[in-house]
Parts: C-alpha cells; structure tokens; sequence
C-alpha cells in the first residue's frame, strides 16, 4: 500500500505526485480514465486539499492529466513520439503505436499553383497542382491538420476516391511508381487559429507543431505538405552523434 508521510524528506504533494505518476507508468491508471476525486485523495493519503491540487498542476504541466471542466480530472493519453531522422508516414506510424488510423478530406481539388507553392515545388507559372486537405485521426481522435500541393504532371488523374480509400504513399508507389529518396521537414511552435480548433477539437489558442514537408524523388519534389500537429499528442525525437 502506497503511503504518504511528513516524515519523508519528500513534499507531500511530490509523494502524491509519484504514486500517481507510477500508476499511470504501470497501466493501473490508463488513457482518459477519470482519476479520483480531491476528497478521495484527501481521505485515502490523510492530507490536504491544497497538496493534492498542487500535485495536480504538476501532474497538467508534464501532460500526464488533462481537466474537464465539471467533469473531473482524467490521464491523458501517450504523447506520439516521432524520430526525426526516419522517413515516415501517419498512417505506418499509427499502426506501430496499435492506433487505428484514418483520414477524413475536407478539401480537394486542382487549382492554378500559386506563387509560393511554384517555388516550394519548382514549378513553371502555367503549371496546376491538386490541393489537398486532410484530417489525420488515431482511434478517430482528431490529431493533424494537413494541406498537401502536389504537381498534378506527375500525379495525372489522381482522385479523392483513392485518398479516401488508401493511405496518400501507398497510391504513390502503386500507382504513380514513386520511389522516395529523402525528405527535409522544419517545424515550429504555434497556436491554433478557429477554424483549427474546430476540426482539431481542442481551444482556440492551444500549442500546436507546425510543420513543413518537402518530399523528393530522385532529385524532384513531389509533395509539399503544411501540417498543424496537436501539441498535446506529438513529441519529436532526434538523437545528435
């Protein structure tokens, strides 16, 4: 049985702090659970309202509880972790994390490229590219934002049928023959704007990863992708030697 003691040289609300934090590591407290209340901790430890509402902010500042209002308290989910020196897709990453997932297009279709998406490309004035704009789910919780600009030459008679169907590389290289070569992504802080907050289901204003794509065959760029990440889901990860 876990016990909390003013004898320990640990404050009080670090003890709580790690009971809680170890039941969570452990799976005895799992994703989006509802922990107990400030009274039941209270009674269950013999210690005050003010050193559990102290846990609990330490706790909400390492994104281990999330707080409904007028609901509770409850453990947030795993933070996805990306390793920033491998080529990856969402859907093959969702997958290794046992996350079912899936896409949901708010926005097709083939425009004339604009001026900056001419220079992200290389492409020629005249040139057309589709545009496209995805939500990315896990377990159909809202994850990513993503607008894709792809040059409509090399992806001739692409559909929304087939990005509704299949995962985007996988009709890359079963239908247009893509081999990748590499990919350079920057990212930064952000905060989302309305219309993101909806489609993303969180508050206006929350921290966000923007990130920017750039995708090459051979010595072409093919994809040019704009991403607007939960900051409560993505972590990157990248190891210097």
């Amino acid at each position: 049985m876990d016990i909390i003691s003013s004898d320990r040289r640990l404050p009080l609300y670090y003890q709580l702090y790690d009971i809680i934090s170890k039941k969570i590591k452990e799976g005895i407290y799992q994703e989006d659970d509802k922990l107990p209340s400030e009274r039941e901790f209270c009674e269950e430890y013999d210690i005050s309202r003010a050193t559990v509402r102290r846990t609990m902010v330490e706790l909400e500042k390492n994104n281990l509880i999330y707080k409904k209002q007028g609901k509770g308290v409850f453990v947030s989910p795993e933070a996805f972790e990306q390793d920033l020196l491998n080529f990856y897709s969402f859907t093959d990453e969702m997958k290794k994390i046992n996350k079912k997932p899936t896409s949901k297009i708010i926005d097709f279709k083939l425009v004339a490229a604009a001026e900056k998406i001419i220079a992200k490309l290389n492409l020629q004035e005249d040139d057309k590219v589709y545009q496209i704009k995805r939500l990315r789910l896990a377990d159909n919780e809202p994850m990513m934002l993503e607008t894709t600009f792809l040059p409509a030459y090399r992806f001739e008679n692409l559909t929304e049928k087939e990005l509704s169907d299949s995962a985007m590389y996988d009709i890359f290289r079963k239908k247009f023959d893509v081999v990748f070569a590499k990919a350079e992504e920057t990212f930064q802080a952000t905060s989302i704007n309305s219309e993101e907050a909806m489609l993303l289901d969180v508050k206006e204003n929350s921290p966000a990863i923007l990130l920017e794509r750039l995708t090459y065959e051979t010595n072409s760029i093919i994809e040019y992708t704009v991403s607007i990440a939960r900051g409560d889901k993505f972590k990157f990860h990248v190891v210097l030697e």
